[in-house]
């Protein structure tokens, strides 16, 4: 079995790592700690949070630091002010009998003059968010042309949250000598270009597969009807009443909305969205890794580089609008070899998301059954009662009242007793529950049309064209075609597109979807012109494999191939009709 000793690694940074516990090293330590303490190549590492890597590249660049020498000789770069202040922390820790190291941490939303006076003192290494960064280097009080290596860390997320430009100032301004490490989760095009421009021939080492999720997370998806997510969210908690967990959704006012029902449904919930200031986001976290909070609602921005242990659950209350995004959701739980539970809850039309995340994954999803309102009531009772069997209670107190009690009680029954015992711990649930109906979507027998949609994808060679009879041209004129930059290189599909549409239609509506062109890099696609606004709206908050979407109304000249042409646009029914 491999130790840290074996790595090569310092006697004072051994008893640093021996103090916090840690005997073996991870896979990403076994395959980086011993590469980087040689500092001969570039590196590019790929593997998930929580697999041990601050360690992989913290203990090789403490070891390298010539302690005499006060100039910055490394820089760490992290998406989000969480990670940055964790990063540091550990950093501290496996120095601590390095007293000369000096490690600072630089990031937004805290006091500039403060952070300004610790790097006039100086350091060895600098921990730092990008933008705050780039403010002391155009001010001239951070110097990082002389560094010899720099540390790229959670790349995919840096891009995803549009440092791509802060990044390029940054890395343009250390020297060409350095060398650079980069990690991420996955490898999107835009990591691979960074990868390409600032760095030497990298060693990749990965651990797992490429944009793979964890090994010991289990992955379960809820089929159902779109107004019933919140109650199947309900229901995924009530079953499980030791949860602990994140919940992921779209945007900040479904946060706020959801969390605000949680709460006042009487569970130990809370928010975390970009409109919360700092003190109020700090004040959140701090109670919910104080496990006064069981369920946190956030937007993936908001939870971006957060360092939260011992996670039973990540629940997808939407899918997100691309793999990565859900790669790193899932990668919050199952962490240092415990298991986890990610959840998806999916309306029918989302299956096909559903497919294109297990092909990235290479993992099989378990379509889970919503538990009715009686196996929720029952299995909530039997926990009750295991931990009030195995508790270990002092008695000596009760005494003295104990022949009143048992005299009081002296006409019930024992199961009546037993009876009145529950039902004053679990009327409410008992009485919400009664009635509850069943919130399992089936699936029809017959190819849902995401599965139609792809054969003829395949037949046509990229177009989609739906067949309608019984309409004539002058039902074209109602329609407007629309410009989407993103296609068939971004997984792109008329099944996505028409999925996209059937979620933002809304209650009430039928948007009619005529025909749609699917393109390498770019899509066109009928629709109705009455909901123009709605449609362009729609692409335009999505973020599709890491890649913003931009839709506009299509010119005269991007015109559909006559290949794709049919007689008329087919109506695609969205929801309910309208009145």
């Amino acid at each position: 079995m491999t130790s840290f000793a074996s790595l090569g690694l310092d006697a004072d940074l051994l008893k640093g790592i021996d103090r916090l516990g840690f005997t073996t090293p991870t896979p990403v330590q076994e395959e980086v700690i011993p590469r980087l303490l040689k500092m001969e190549d570039d590196m590019v590492g790929l593997s998930q949070t929580g697999t041990g890597k601050t360690a992989a590249f913290g203990l090789p660049l403490i070891q390298m630091l010539n302690q005499t020498n006060k100039k910055t000789q490394a820089l760490i770069l992290c998406p989000t002010r969480e990670l940055c202040v964790q990063v540091t922390k550990d950093l501290n820790t496996y120095a601590r009998f390095l007293p000369e190291t000096k490690i600072v941490a630089v990031y937004g939303g805290a006091s500039i003059v403060t952070q300004s006076r610790q790097l006039q003192q100086g350091v060895h290494i600098i921990v730092a968010t990008p933008g705050r960064l780039l403010a002391f280097i155009r001010q001239g009080e951070v110097d990082i042309k002389t560094i010899r290596a720099v540390v790229i860390d959670e790349a995919d997320e840096m891009l995803q949250m549009g440092f791509q430009e802060d990044l390029n100032d940054i890395l343009a301004a250390t020297p060409t000598s350095k060398k650079t490490i980069l990690f991420s989760a996955t490898m999107p095009r835009e990591v691979v270009t960074i990868a390409k421009r600032y760095m030497k021939d990298p060693v990749e080492v990965t651990i797992g597969q490429r944009n793979q999720g964890i090994e010991n997370v289990r992955h379960i998806y809820y089929l159902v009807a779109a107004k019933n997510r919140y109650q199947t969210l309900k229901r995924i908690a009530d079953s499980n009443p030791d949860i602990y967990a994140i919940i992921f959704c779209r945007t900040r006012q479904e946060t706020k909305d959801v969390a605000e029902k949680l709460i006042g449904d009487g569970y130990n919930a809370d928010a975390l969205h970009g409109e919360l200031a700092q003190g109020q986001r700090d004040f959140v976290m701090s109670k919910f890794r104080r496990r006064n909070l069981q369920l946190l609602v956030a937007t993936d921005v908001a939870a971006r580089g957060l360092d939260v242990k011992d996670l039973s659950h990540v629940i997808n209350y939407n899918l997100p609008d691309d793999i990565a995004s859900y790669t790193h959701r899932s990668g919050r739980t199952g962490r240092a070899g415990k298991e986890g539970i990610s959840i998806a809850i999916a309306h029918l039309r989302e299956k096909y998301k559903i497919k294109q995340i297990e092909r990235q994954l290479k993992r099989t999803f378990e379509l889970g059954r919503i538990p009715t309102g009686q196996e929720i009531c029952q299995q909530r009772m039997l926990h009750y009662l295991g931990i009030l069997k195995e508790r270990e209670i002092d008695t000596s107190y009760m005494k003295p009242f104990l022949p009143a009690i048992l005299e009081s009680l002296a006409s019930l029954e024992r199961e009546e007793l037993i009876e009145r015992f529950v039902l004053a711990n679990f009327a409410p649930l008992l009485d919400y529950y009664q009635k509850a109906p069943d919130l399992n979507e089936r699936e029809p027998e017959s190819k849902n049309r995401y599965e139609r949609s792809q054969r003829n994808e395949r037949k046509t060679g990229g177009r989609y064209a739906p067949a309608a009879k019984g309409r004539d041209s002058k039902d074209r004129e109602q329609f407007t075609r629309f410009h989407i930059n993103v296609g068939k290189k971004d997984g792109v599909n008329p099944g996505r597109l028409i999925g996209e549409i059937n979620e933002a239609a809304g209650k009430g509506v039928r948007i009619q979807v005529g025909r749609i062109e699917i393109k390498g890099d770019s899509s066109l696609l009928e629709a109705e012109s009455r909901f123009e606004a709605d449609i362009i709206r729609t692409f335009s908050n999505l973020q599709i494999n890491g890649r913003k979407v931009v839709a506009r109304v299509s010119s005269e000249k991007e015109k559909m191939t006559p290949r794709s042409r049919s007689k008329s646009p087919h109506p695609h029914p969205i929801r309910k009709k309208r009145k």
